[in-house]
């Protein structure tokens, strides 16, 4: 009996640490959305919640934050005030991966629905019917390209781990642009299109690397001695923002909630880092590009210590 009790406790614990992995599934737990001036170091509370939300993202004319909660995909103004559900006429379940395009015209999400596993899809930003754009599955979605016409996106093809990958917003042309063993993740264009960021075990542990946006060049631009996640350029292409796990504390392939994390900007062509904020967070706290239009405030979720 014993045995029996001790194989469902850690069954259940590990179906727990699967589904918080991509933002699907959580306990209750308040949190908040702050807004931190990079310059200056204050804080600005967009407002606290008493559940979990995850991902904020601003619009392109900063007047309004994206955000994710149990499968929907909210708005809130950046000056705080109630949130708004964006009207997703589908059944599909929203992951914290989404990205307003370069235009503001429209929102892609990586979702699952229709009995697969997360795959891309693009809907007008106030709402509406999604369109799909992967056909296979699992896709992370995690970049838009400035001239609007490619994603970037994490996915698991013929191999048992992560790539990186493109594809055109018409779903066609998807290309691989990272093949080597381990976890590639979180890609993202620099604004002028000429880079791509993602981070990457390959050396070890989690760090950030950038290539060309054709998948060559790839060069490795932090060695810290943590796990770095989801390198965010800044929208004028000077700085890199990123988040950073005790690597005692947290896997190289791992991004959970509910860690201390800290919050880093480094300069765009390599350099130190700087220390911006320690955080109660993780999963959830800046998996898409937070960044300000105007580059000077980044977004991010504080989840309520447990």
């Amino acid at each position: 009996m014993t045995r029996v009790i001790l194989t469902l406790i850690l069954c259940f614990s590990m179906a727990g640490s699967i589904l918080a992995q991509r933002g699907t599934a959580a306990p209750p737990q308040g949190s908040q959305i702050e807004i931190l001036d990079i310059a200056t170091g204050e804080v600005t509370v967009v407002k606290h919640f008493d559940f979990r939300v995850e991902a904020p993202e601003w619009s392109r004319d900063g007047k309004t934050i994206y955000f994710n909660r149990g499968g929907g995909i909210y708005k809130i103004a950046s000056d705080g005030g109630e949130p708004v559900r964006i009207n997703i006429e589908k059944q599909i379940s929203c992951n914290n991966d989404h990205v307003v395009s370069p235009d503001g015209k429209t929102l892609a999400v990586s979702a699952g629905g229709d009995g697969f596993d997360s795959r891309i899809y693009v809907l007008p930003i106030d709402g509406g019917m999604p369109r799909l754009v992967t056909e296979k599955a699992p896709s992370y979605l995690h970049g838009w390209s400035p001239d609007g016409q490619t994603l970037a996106f994490a996915g698991k093809r013929e191999t048992n781990h992560f790539d990186i990958y493109t594809v055109s917003l018409d779903g066609q042309n998807e290309t691989r642009l990272t093949d080597v063993p381990g976890l590639d993740d979180g890609p993202e264009f620099t604004p002028d299109g000429k880079y791509i960021w993602f981070c990457s075990v390959r050396s070890g542990l989690m760090q950030l690397w950038r290539m060309k946006a054709d998948g060559s060049q790839q060069e490795q631009m932090t060695r810290e001695e943590a796990n770095c996640w989801f390198p965010h350029v800044s929208p004028d292409g000077k700085s890199i923002a990123y988040l950073a796990y005790n690597k005692d504390e947290v896997g190289p392939g791992d991004h959970p909630a509910n860690k201390k994390v800290r919050l880093y900007v480094m300069p765009a062509e390599g350099g130190p880092s700087k220390l911006l904020a320690e955080i109660f967070g993780g999963q959830g706290t800046i998996n898409v590009n937070s960044w300000s239009p105007d580059s000077k405030r980044i977004a991010y979720v504080r989840y309520d210590e447990l």
